[in-house]
C-alpha cells in the first residue's frame, strides 16, 4: 500500500528535501507552500502521480480548508503529517524588536501549525498515522535576539510532545525533530541578506535539508510499534551556547 504524506513548507530547504526523500522511498506527497513555481518544479521533477501541490499561506485557514477539501482521491488519505513550515524574522533584542515580525512568527510557527494538526488528527488516528514536527534547538538553548522565534520553537517542541501524551493508545506516532544549524534559505529570509547567510555558515560544515529529510524518512519508516519521541541534531562544529556574564565597570 502506498502511503501519503502532507508536507508543509515544501518549496525549499527541509520541506522540499523531505518530499524528494519520501517520493524516492515510494510515498505520495501533498506538498504545500507559497511559491507555485517551486511547487510546479517538484511536480516536474517527481511526477504528478507522486506529488500533489497546494499553494497557499499556512496562516490562511480558509485557504487551508479549501486545499484539504480539494485533495484528489489518490492523495486524500493522509498517513504522515510533517509540520515543517516556519520562519524567523529579525535578530533585534526584544526591546527593539518589530512587533509585526513577532506576530508573523507566532501566526506561522504556532497558530498555523496547531490549526492544521487539529484538522488532520481524526484522519491520522483512523489510519494509525504519524506526526513529525520540525522544532529547533533554539527552543532549548537560547541566544540574544532569539526571543519570539525561540519561544515559538519551544512551543513546537513541547506541543508535539504533548500530542504524544494525548494520542496515547491511538497508535499514532509523534516525533519532535530539533535541529541546530541547517543551511537553507532560513537565514536569508530572516536577515534579507545572502551575505549574512554565507557568513553564518562559512567554515561550519552545517547540516543540510537532505540531512534532516533523511532523518524524517528514517523515523517515518520505522516499524509501527516504535516511536522516536524527540531527536536533537547539530553539526559537529556546533555546540551548546555558553553562559555570559555582564560585568560592572
Amino acid at each position: 500500500m502506498i502511503k501519503t504524506a502532507f508536507v508543509t513548507g515544501a518549496t525549499a530547504g527541509i520541506g522540499a528535501a523531505t518530499v524528494r526523500a519520501l517520493v524516492g522511498a515510494g510515498w505520495r506527497c501533498v506538498a504545500t507552500g507559497r511559491r507555485q513555481e517551486r511547487l510546479d518544479a517538484l511536480v516536474a521533477e517527481l511526477g504528478a502521480d507522486k506529488v500533489h501541490t497546494a499553494c497557499f499561506d499556512v496562516r490562511d485557514t480558509a485557504a487551508l480548508d479549501a486545499a484539504l477539501a480539494s485533495l484528489p482521491e489518490a492523495f486524500r488519505d493522509i498517513d504522515l503529517l510533517v509540520n515543517n513550515a516556519g520562519l524567523a524574522q529579525g535578530l533585534s533584542a526584544a526591546q527593539n524588536a518589530n512587533l509585526d515580525d513577532w506576530q508573523t512568527m507566532i501566526d506561522t510557527n504556532v497558530t498555523a501549525m496547531v490549526v492544521l494538526t487539529r484538522k488532520l488528527l481524526p484522519q491520522l488516528i483512523a489510519r494509525n498515522g504519524a506526526i513529525i514536527a520540525i522544532g529547533s534547538v533554539a527552543g532549548s538553548y537560547l541566544y540574544p535576539g532569539g526571543n519570539v522565534y525561540a519561544g515559538s520553537k519551544a512551543f513546537v517542541n513541547h506541543f508535539t510532545l504533548a500530542l504524544r501524551a494525548d494520542l496515547h493508545g491511538t497508535g499514532v506516532r509523534v516525533t519532535s525533530i530539533e535541529p541546530g544549524m541547517v543551511e537553507t534559505e532560513f537565514t536569508v529570509v530572516r536577515t534579507g541578506s545572502q551575505q549574512a547567510s554565507d557568513d553564518l555558515y562559512r567554515g561550519v560544515n552545517p547540516m543540510t535539508g537532505d540531512d534532516i529529510a533523511a532523518t524524517i524518512l528514517w523515523i517515518a519508516t520505522l516499524p509501527p510499534h516504535l516511536n522516536i519521541n524527540r531527536i536533537e541534531l547539530m553539526p559537529v562544529n556546533q555546540d551548546f551556547a555558553g553562559f555570559r556574564v555582564a560585568r560592572n565597570d
